[in-house]
């Protein structure tokens, strides 16, 4: 069977990188690697496919940054090439990027049969890009690969019925396997105390193409950081709206600001902080995998479980006072009760996937 798999920005890679592991140790698995370009520069892009030992791309793309119009239909122009080059018996998609609609309308108009992972989940709010390209997705889709519950039931809701497999979260067999290769010494060299700092995440458009949203998280985590540093690796996009309202220099000498960082260095940033906070999908869950709390820096999240189990808190970030209490409350809060140890799938989705891609079962979980 040979499979396109199509990635094109950093949550996609980490996505990928386990999922391809899986799929090239099974027999009679051919996969291609196409990297759209979406995220191109070197701390986006590069370093995960060099640290996560991603194979290189077949394809890259090189399609780079532009309007959500004109990136989408450059990506479609290139991947319908691709997929009429290669004939693929199947296309992968991740996610809720350009990249990954783009990959599904190319094979859908093609006939190419399409499988996405992390299917069904919705954060019913239309005005996020994320939430059309992932609804268009799921139904241009043949497989929907659902990682939570939640995410079986929207599917069904919108009249997939039951053919829709309970695979859990990819993320969390990355966080597993990954996870046990990153080393203490990663932390000094970081520039953090273990256990005495909160992690702060702002890269979605809804907060850095908002003043006001942006101004209320900065100048919050700015008075957080009086009394607990915060330690931010810095989005391009973050970086460009801070300079674009003149927050650059007070977020510089308040905060400690990285350049963005590889997915170890991550994953060691957020199993030793007090606090997470982010306004990231997958950063939320990254949090929990490594059993910190969470802050989300949003007006909903798609990852309910999380909220409902104690590990995540929501806030709408439109004014400085409700987003530094928040984050002050998580911090004197107790450890929330370690949850269902089945949540997300235990670490077993990559290999359910497999399954149901090469036809060995009915892709349910036992």
């Amino acid at each position: 069977m040979k499979v396109v798999t199509v990635v094109g920005a950093r949550p996609q890679f980490i996505k990928a990188a386990i999922v391809t592991r899986t799929l090239r140790a099974r027999a009679g698995v051919h996969e291609v690697l196409v990297h759209t370009g979406q995220h191109y520069d070197d701390n986006m892009s590069e370093v995960f496919f060099r640290e996560l030992g991603i194979p290189a791309p077949s394809y890259n793309l090189a399609i780079g940054s532009a309007g959500h119009g004109a990136q989408t239909g450059r990506m479609l122009e290139a991947l319908e090439r691709v997929m009429l080059d290669e004939r693929p018996d199947q296309v992968l998609v991740y996610g809720d990027t350009n990249s990954t609609l783009a990959a599904a309308l190319a094979a859908a108009k093609l006939h190419i049969p399409v499988a996405h992972v992390e299917a069904g989940l919705r954060s019913f709010n239309k005005r996020m890009p994320e939430e059309i390209n992932r609804i268009l997705t799921d139904h241009a889709s043949d497989v929907l690969f659902a990682p939570t519950e939640a995410a079986v039931a929207n599917l069904q809701n919108e009249g997939f019925g039951d053919r829709v497999p309970l695979v859990g979260d990819v993320m969390y067999d990355a966080a597993i396997h990954y996870g046990a290769q990153v080393e203490p010494s990663r932390l000094e060299r970081l520039g953090v105390e273990p256990g005495a700092y909160v992690l702060a995440t702002v890269h979605r458009a809804e907060n850095t193409d908002g003043p006001d949203r942006l101004t209320a998280i900065f100048t919050a985590l700015a008075s957080i950081a009086d009394a607990v540093p915060v330690t931010l690796p810095l989005h391009p996009r973050t970086h460009k709206a801070l300079e674009r309202l003149g927050l650059l220099a007070q977020a510089r000498e308040r905060l400690h600001l990285t350049d963005p960082v590889g997915y170890l260095d991550m994953i060691a940033l957020e199993r030793n902080a007090r606090l997470v906070v982010t306004d990231s999908g997958g950063g939320q869950k990254e949090a929990f995998f490594h059993r910190t709390p969470c802050v989300t820096l949003r007006d909903e999240t798609e990852w309910v479980e999380l909220v409902t189990a104690g590990w995540n808190r929501l806030v709408t970030p439109t004014a400085q006072h409700t987003v530094a209490a928040s984050i002050e409350a998580a911090l004197r809060a107790p450890t929330p009760a370690e949850p269902d140890a089945a949540l997300y799938g235990g670490g077993a989705s990559c290999e359910r996937i497999a399954d149901v891609l090469l036809g060995a079962s009915e892709g349910s979980p036992a």
